[in-house]
């Protein structure tokens, strides 16, 4: 009988080997899942609605919930019109033009990520991504047998360090992950970085002798504030793959729907049409939801109301500014990024816990000295958490 080897264990080492590195998130996501059900606290953690859904989103689910066919709920891989709608509405922002055939309808910009990184990275290879970095680009990486490399942004801007993703890129080097507007800073990449990043890669890939490629996460590329226009990372580099959610728009992150493009000037485009395809297959990801694709065009022109948002930015900025923090004043997505008073982020956000005020610690996302607020919050909590911000930075700082 086979003794307790990590041969005889009922999991793969590599998830036993994320469970662990994940240990201490689920931790805190399980202690957070506790506060927030007190009555009354404010939830600045996560971007969840805490608001009702938009009217717009509710009433397209109601519209193509009613079936027009036979097949209304049969497998649906791409929707031809839910592909016309992407491409409408990219040619409408960003004054580009896809083809339909490089249009992959997703679950999702996680499945879409999910899906990129599993069609171009074999065993060994090398990815490497932005930090701080959204959740789970390391977990997505490693599943497939590659190695995760995290390269830091400048602390002093939280823009993009070309020159450190230049000296982490290694023969292994398969491809790079930029995420803007970058969750949790809130930066927004200017097209000049993009450019540089672009010609590092275009080195590399010609050093290496294979391609290195550019995967933009560009789930928050709708959250923009200031009336900022979207510079895409796909424009800079054609070796690209644009990777899209509708739920931070529409912020119904629990409607997974989402594409992928591909590039018009992409090398190899046929080679990875199917490729794509054939990952979706084999991922498990190859059918979206039939009803959240036949809604999209409707869905692309709907968006939750961004001066709101940007109201609850100033806002907090100002507070938080006010009361002595250090907040660099983010240009997208839902988050502050504010400097944490106190050496230890945990023992900070624990601190604010105690007195209602729910807030992400910068540890959990590689960012120890910092926290994250999620301006998603209503007004009410925002207002809640103002004056507890403000005490908590006159509290003494634990010996």
């Amino acid at each position: 009988m086979l003794g307790p080897t990590v041969e005889s264990s009922p999991i793969s080492r590599e998830i036993a080997g994320l469970l662990d590195s994940y240990q201490p998130l689920v931790s805190f996501m399980g202690e957070y899942d506790r506060a927030a059900q007190k009555p009354g606290v404010a939830d600045l953690t996560v971007g969840n609605p805490q608001e009702m859904p938009l009217t717009e989103f509710v009433a397209a689910l109601r519209t193509w919930i009613e079936p027009r066919a036979k097949d209304h709920f049969a497998y649906k891989m791409n929707v031809p019109a839910a592909q016309r709608a992407v491409i409408a509405g990219l040619r409408e922002r960003r004054g580009v033009t896809y083809a339909l055939e490089d249009v992959f309808m997703t679950n999702g910009a996680f499945a879409g990520l999910a899906v990129v990184i599993r069609a171009v990275c074999d065993a060994g290879d090398e990815v490497i991504y932005v930090s701080p970095p959204w959740f789970f680009y390391d977990a997505l990486i490693r599943a497939v047998g590659a190695k995760a490399v995290s390269v830091k942004v400048d602390p002093r801007t939280f823009d993009l360090d070309v020159a450190a993703i230049e000296g982490a890129i290694t023969p292994r080097t398969r491809a790079v992950i930029v995420n803007s507007p970058n969750n949790p800073t809130g930066r927004l990449y200017p097209r000049a970085t993009l450019d540089r990043l672009a010609a590092v890669l275009e080195r590399a890939s010609v050093r290496n002798g294979r391609r290195v490629y550019l995967i933009s996460d560009e789930a928050y590329s709708r959250i923009l504030f200031d009336r900022r226009r979207y510079e895409s990372p796909t424009e800079s580099y054609p070796s690209s793959f644009l990777v899209y959610t509708f739920g931070k728009q529409l912020l119904t992150p629990g409607e997974r729907i989402g594409y992928i493009c591909l590039p018009p000037d992409m090398p190899e485009r046929e080679a990875m049409r199917g490729a794509i395809t054939m990952t979706q297959f084999v991922m498990g990801w190859a059918f979206p939801n039939a009803t959240l694709q036949y809604a999209v065009a409707e869905l692309d022109r709907a968006c939750i109301d961004l001066a709101a948002l940007q109201r609850r930015r100033d806002l907090m900025v100002t507070a938080l500014s006010d009361a002595g923090y250090r907040v660099h004043r983010p240009e997208g997505t839902f988050y502050l990024m504010p400097r944490s008073p106190w050496p230890d982020d945990a023992a900070f956000t624990r601190h604010l816990r105690e007195r209602d005020v729910l807030v992400l610690p910068g540890y959990l996302i590689e960012m120890p000295g910092y926290f994250r607020i999620s301006l998603t919050a209503s007004d009410a909590m925002i207002d809640k958490a103002i004056p507890v911000f403000a005490a908590a930075m006159r509290e003494p700082v634990p010996a």
